[in-house]
C-alpha cells in the first residue's frame, strides 16, 4: 500500500472518529443513551476505526414520577410498537395510558415476562422488577442478574461532553494532517513525473 493509500485511510478513520464523537454529543441529553467508544485497527488496507457501545452506567436522577424507571446495572427495557416489533432501550420514561399500559414517548408499550404490562390502579413496580398490587405479583420486568429497577428515577446519558469535544477536535486535526500528507505526496509525485518527462 502506497503513501497516498495510507493517508486516505487515515482521513477515512478520522472522519469515522468525527462521526462517532458528533453522534455522542448529539445525545448528551438523551435519557438512557450509551455512548459509542471508538478504537483504531490497523489492517492491510490501512487504518480503520471501529466502535463499541459503552457499558458505563449513566447517572440516576430523581424525577418522583412513579412510572419513570431507571436500570442500575446491565440490560435494557423491552418496548413493543403497534406492529408488534420489539426494541431494547435504556430510556425508562413511561406514562400510563387509559388501558393501563406503560408507554414511552413514541407510544411503544413496556413488556414484562407475560407480555405487555397492564398497570391497574394501585399497582407498583419494586426494585427487583416485580409488579405488585395488594401484595400479589402479577407480572415482572425481565432483569439481568445484578440489575435492579429504580422507580421514580431516570438514567442520564453516560456521555462526557468535554471528553467528546476533545476527541472531536483531535479527529479534525488528524483529518487535516492526513489531508496535508496526501497533498504533499501528490505534489512530489507530480514533480517527479514532470522531471522524468523533461529528461526524456
Amino acid at each position: 500500500m502506497d503513501g497516498i493509500g495510507w493517508a486516505a485511510s487515515a482521513m477515512i478513520a478520522a472522519r469515522s472518529r468525527l462521526e462517532i464523537a458528533t453522534g455522542n454529543l448529539a445525545n448528551t441529553s438523551t435519557d438512557g443513551f450509551r455512548k459509542h467508544v471508538a478504537y483504531g485497527v490497523l489492517t492491510q488496507s490501512g487504518a480503520r476505526i471501529a466502535a463499541q457501545v459503552s457499558s458505563e452506567q449513566g447517572a440516576l436522577r430523581r424525577t418522583g414520577r412513579p412510572f419513570d424507571l431507571a436500570l442500575a446495572g446491565p440490560g435494557a427495557f423491552t418496548v413493543v410498537d403497534g406492529r408488534g416489533i420489539s426494541t431494547k432501550t435504556r430510556d425508562g420514561s413511561f406514562s400510563r395510558d387509559r388501558y393501563g399500559a406503560l408507554c414511552d414517548y413514541a407510544g411503544r408499550r413496556l413488556a414484562g415476562t407475560r407480555g405487555i404490562i397492564r398497570m391497574p390502579e394501585g399497582a407498583a413496580i419494586s426494585s427487583d422488577g416485580a409488579i405488585r398490587k395488594d401484595g400479589v405479583i402479577f407480572d415482572r420486568l425481565p432483569l439481568q442478574p445484578g440489575t435492579s429497577v429504580q422507580p421514580g428515577f431516570l438514567e442520564s446519558s453516560n456521555v462526557n461532553s468535554i471528553a467528546e469535544m476533545v476527541d472531536l477536535l483531535g479527529a479534525q486535526r488528524s483529518f487535516e494532517s492526513a489531508q496535508k500528507v496526501m497533498s504533499a505526496i501528490d505534489a512530489v509525485d507530480q514533480k517527479t513525473s514532470n522531471e522524468i518527462a523533461r529528461l526524456k
